[in-house]
């Protein structure tokens, strides 16, 4: 994969050694635990690679797509799985000592632990299974997880594959276990639909075991059966079993979604010998590469662990779904067929883009431009073999998770900073077509019937907006906050056109993204949904106290009222000018303050801020582009604030969406942001101040030709957030936009701060 020359140079900068003594390097900051009390099963991968395949940690909670996986409050662990994912799951391994109880299922064989035994970090995770008295290590590579188990009690030793067990979204609909050799067992496990993901699932597997089993058994519908060396079916399972003076014991799982021999090809391309702990290395040395594309100092203890935190979710939520060799599964037709990935990159598993213009976009495109790349190359692949680019594929299907095409304003990041390593043309063709009647807009939220139209492109194309009670399936049919983000994809679909030069588009996609007017309503002041028949929505109100007022996705109008990030001016004029703008978006802001944390973790509608979900995570930011840039300062840091928590018990507060608000915590910790997701022709970022005296950021030579870009804070950022002046390059710098083709060029932003903003810039 093209970016990765550089890691040797990024890894000797965390190589000297102080008085002896090691320094503390990023992957050290990592807190995998934050925020775990509450969780998704695709939040916590504890033994993951960057978005590996392999998400290998323990699960206290099998059942549900929210509040599943490892939550820290729960007491027992009901086996050890191998895919977290957006609506993928799979291979759960449970050791146990005595009889075999397998088939009574995992509330019969669960464990408790104790956190006070247990270790967590990047690539690695420990701990003690108190009713087995057996000792757990996990550890991966990309593609394969690796166990370590020390038995200390007495009794028969057995492994546990539990392979038809509920587990996340639903049960499995069939699984096999298959015993080649004393050493090795192969099989698979068929997921079944689920409510966004409508067609099956197939995982293969491969398990190798570093001593030979004594046994091989299985089980059907809670009983043992006779197996003749393999189980087959709905609801079964399979043990193996070993001595009772086995004391240590290595497993190996590697996966593939397209055959048996594709995963015993991964298994020998990555992990072909035993070493658990040069593994572990591996790993740790891995994420300590990614996570220091990002370098920081000067800051406090507490923010330094937070921004490695933040980064680690970054890239750690979305998966790798293609084998060593590029394969992958496309299951977009009537049988699911297995392609080549292009240009070498992986192909992805991936929940929704919606709302990532103001996290990952801005992030990736910055610091990981390879990793764009990739997700491009995979969207584009997906508009090939299913006709439409993805908003978020699961397993090779189409989820229509969520609304709009969000993957439109990925596109535009990538190709106005110069990622273009993908099928642009086809990229572009797939994109317009999403922009009209029939394209992937015209499916509301998981709107899986053919054709689609709860997306209700029909009215936004004749009447310039979408209105409420459109007939139909489908979820999520809000037609304000579909009306404005179809006009502010329009908006980032006329910058692709105007970089490549098709100047018709351009003009049509920028004059349709003028279509938010249509939804403003001069009476309320707000934007304001409209009924079938054209009328305004009666018994209207900018907040409500429920999970997302009508008209809405997850939101409400004082959120959505904001939602205009590239026309700024224009939204102004809306609300009576620059003044009354500014002075509306900060009531909004001091009353969200009174009570800030609450708020946080209300339900979505009944906030005027919310930085739980993503249809306001750019409301502070957007002060710096109204005129107030002192404003952006002080609410971005209020917002920092009160989310700097990185025990088990705060952080995201429920909603991290695979490294969303991750993404978005790093970029205020390090100052820059892009209120238009970083889409125009012209990208730039928006300065605010970071929380380090010094942020070092690292750019890939594949892309970028600067070597890297410092930010230095001139007096203490920690109690001093309002920058008194600017310097670039040593140059005074007038305003808080940077050009992005100042940045990827290298160089030096100095930032003076004082603890008194400075009203006149």
């Amino acid at each position: 994969m093209p970016g990765r020359h550089f890691i040797l140079a990024l890894l000797l900068l965390y190589l000297p050694v102080l008085y002896g003594q090691p320094t503390r390097r990023p992957v050290d900051y990592v807190n995998p635990l934050t925020d775990t009390h509450q969780s998704r099963w695709f939040y916590f991968s504890s033994a993951s690679r960057p978005f590996g395949m392999v998400n290998l940690s323990p699960d206290t909670n099998v059942k549900g797509s929210w509040n599943s996986g490892y939550l820290y409050d729960s007491t027992t662990v009901r086996c050890f799985s191998h895919v977290h994912a957006w609506q993928l799951s799979g291979v759960p391994v449970m050791p146990t000592t005595g009889e075999m109880l397998g088939h009574r299922g995992m509330d019969a064989t669960q464990s408790s632990f104790s956190h006070t035994t247990e270790q967590v970090t990047p690539g690695y995770h420990k701990l003690h299974l108190d009713r087995y008295d057996v000792d757990v290590e996990l550890t991966s590579t990309t593609r394969v997880g690796l166990h370590r188990y020390r038995f200390n009690g007495e009794g028969a030793r057995h492994l546990l594959f539990d392979t038809g067990a509920f587990l996340a979204h639903d049960s499995t609909d069939y699984s096999l276990v298959r015993r080649v050799s004393p050493r090795e067992l192969e099989g698979y496990v068929i997921m079944g639909p689920t409510h966004r993901r409508p067609k099956p699932v197939k995982l293969y597997f491969i398990a190798q075991l570093d001593r030979d089993i004594t046994a091989f058994g299985g089980w059907r519908a809670g009983t043992q059966v006779q197996t003749n060396g393999e189980v087959a079916g709905k609801d079964v399972g399979a043990f193996v079993s070993f001595d009772s003076t086995l004391t240590e014991l290595h497993l190996k799982v590697a996966l593939s979604y397209t055959s048996l021999a594709a995963a015993r090809a991964n298994l020998a391309a990555e992990l072909p010998h035993w070493d658990f702990e040069r593994v572990r290395q591996e790993s740790r040395e891995e994420w300590n590469e990614m996570l220091s594309r990002v370098e920081v100092s000067g800051g406090t203890e507490a923010r330094t662990v937070k921004l490695y935190t933040d980064l680690w979710h970054a890239l750690l939520g979305r998966r790798i779904m293609s084998d060593v060799d590029g394969s992958y599964v496309d299951n977009t037709g009537d049988t699911a067929v297995v392609r080549v990935a292009s240009n070498g990159y992986p192909h992805y598993n991936f929940d929704a883009w919606w709302g990532s213009h103001w996290s990952l976009n801005i992030l990736w495109s910055l610091v990981y431009p390879e990793i764009m790349a990739g997700f491009c190359n995979t969207m584009v692949d997906m508009y090939r073999n299913g006709g439409l680019i993805p908003r978020g594929p699961s397993g090779g299907n189409y989820t229509y998770v969520m609304i709009g095409d969000p993957a439109v304003s990925f596109f535009a990041a990538a190709l106005n900073k110069g990622i273009d390593d993908f099928d642009v043309e086809a990229a572009y063709e797939g994109l317009r077509k999403n922009a009209f009647v029939g394209g992937i807009r015209d499916h509301a939220g998981y709107e899986h019937r053919t054709p689609a139209f709860g997306g209700g492109m029909q009215y936004y194309e004749e009447r310039g907006y979408v209105p409420e009670g459109i007939p139909g399936p489908g979820g999520h049919k809000d037609g304000a906050s579909m009306t404005l983000e179809y006009a502010y994809q329009d908006w980032c679909l006329a910058q692709i056109a105007k970089r490549l030069g098709k100047e018709e588009d351009y003009a049509f996609f920028l004059t349709r993204s003028q279509n938010y007017r249509n939804v403003w309503n001069p009476a309320t002041g707000y934007m304001h949904p409209r009924e079938l028949d054209g009328s305004w929505m009666k018994d209207f109100s900018p907040v409500v106290d429920s999970f997302s007022a009508r008209g809405f996705c997850e939101a409400n109008s004082a959120i959505y009222s904001h939602y205009v990030p590239y026309d700024v001016p224009g939204l102004m004029e809306l609300f009576g000018g620059q003044q009354a703008y500014v002075d509306s978006l900060n009531s909004s802001f001091e009353r969200a303050a009174a009570d800030w944390l609450k708020s946080a973790d209300k339900v979505h509608a009944a906030n005027w801020v919310d930085y739980g979900n993503q249809p306001g995570t750019a409301m502070a930011h957007l002060f710096n582009v109204a005129g107030a840039p002192w404003l952006s300062q002080k609410w971005v840091r209020a917002i920092k604030d009160t989310y700097a928590d990185t025990t088990a018990y705060g952080g995201y507060h429920g909603d991290e969406d695979q490294g969303q608000m991750g993404a978005l915590g790093v970029l205020m910790a390090v100052g820059l942001f892009s209120v238009d997701g970083s889409a125009a022709v012209a990208p730039s970022y928006e300065v605010t101040t970071p929380v380090f005296k010094r942020v070092v950021l690292h750019l890939n030579p594949d892309y970028y030709s600067g070597g890297r870009f410092v930010l230095r804070v001139v007096g203490e950022p920690e109690t001093d957030i309002y920058i008194q002046s600017l310097e670039l390059d040593g140059v005074p710098w007038q305003g808080v936009r940077i050009p992005f083709d100042r940045v990827r060029t290298g160089g030096a932003l100095v930032l003076r701060v004082g603890a008194r903003p400075v009203r006149q810039r």
